[in-house]
């Protein structure tokens, strides 16, 4: 964050958070162009049946392995399948994996560390051992290992990568619980009455959400890298699934001949996780808590 923003910000105490905080997000020339991006990639993926010339699926022999033409914009792969109709498809995907599974980890990971942090004693001693056992393996591996137990379809996929990611929700509340729980307005909350499910949702949760939000937008794209990954070796998406990491994997036996089959999916994966990546260093900027009044409870 440039000091003349911190100045402007400063000047405008009038300011709602909320506004504040959009404010310093339009000022980042790499965060809206993540913002525009992702955009894009929604749109497309929810207008997909409308934009998309041919279906994922639809086979045409007689125009296999053809190059970019204005027939087919990205070229066709070995089945005759139009490329650019199953990255649009793929899109839809991708997004919604991202998106269900740092929804699914982050809601599981964060009521673990909310009680953890507030309850303590053993309960936090002993949810906090059984999240370093997570931790103690490569979350790669882990990955496929739940996914080859489950087996390979994109469901179980999604479900090796939440529960290889919740453990990191569960560190990050647990850390921001530990420092408010004694804080003045949750000892007020104690006094008055409030049960302990209130306290932890209407008063701790409402002051994790700052980190909580950069977390998961680094996670949308780390989740969309992970099942790609997955689906690429065999463990998640299955063809003829119209999945980025499935396309990348068929168009590595024609790498030499035809590298548009698996370019094409690999640019959309690599600006995809560039983009959530440029908002989440957008939102870290955006939330610091050392701008006044941006974080606040």
């Amino acid at each position: 964050m440039d000091d003349a923003l911190t100045a402007r910000l400063d000047r405008a105490p009038t300011l709602s958070p909320r506004a504040r905080t959009r404010m310093a997000l339009m000022r980042s020339p790499l965060t809206v162009a993540g913002l525009v991006l992702i955009l894009v990639f929604a749109a497309s993926a929810l207008l997909a049946p409308f934009i998309a010339p041919y279906g994922p699926i639809d086979q045409t022999l007689s125009q296999r392995l053809e190059p970019p033409s204005l027939t087919h914009w990205l070229g066709t792969d070995q089945l005759g399948r139009d490329l650019f109709s199953r990255l649009l498809f793929g899109a839809r995907i991708s997004l919604t994996v991202g998106l269900v599974v740092v929804a699914s980890a982050g809601m599981f990971g964060t009521s673990v560390g909310l009680i953890a942090g507030y309850v303590g004693g053993v309960v936090d001693e002993v949810l906090m051992r059984v999240t370093d056992v997570f931790f103690a393996f490569p979350p790669l591996i882990l990955a496929m290992a739940i996914a080859g137990a489950l087996g390979p379809n994109l469901n179980n996929a999604m479900i090796a990568i939440a529960v290889v990611l919740w453990p990191v929700y569960a560190r990050l509340v647990r850390g921001q619980v530990l420092s408010l729980r004694e804080r003045e307005f949750i000892e007020a909350a104690r006094c008055i009455g409030a049960s302990t499910p209130r306290i932890l949702w209407r008063h701790l949760l409402p002051n994790t959400l700052a980190p909580l939000l950069v977390q998961a937008s680094f996670d949308l794209g780390g989740a969309i890298l992970s099942t790609a990954g997955l689906s690429f070796i065999g463990f998640g998406a299955q063809p003829p699934t119209p999945e980025w990491g499935v396309m990348i994997s068929e168009g590595r036996k024609f790498i030499s001949t035809q590298p548009w089959l698996s370019l094409f999916p690999g640019l959309a994966i690599l600006f995809t996780v560039a983009a959530f990546n440029l908002i989440g260093d957008g939102l870290r900027d955006a939330l610091d808590p050392r701008l006044r009044g941006i974080l606040s409870r």
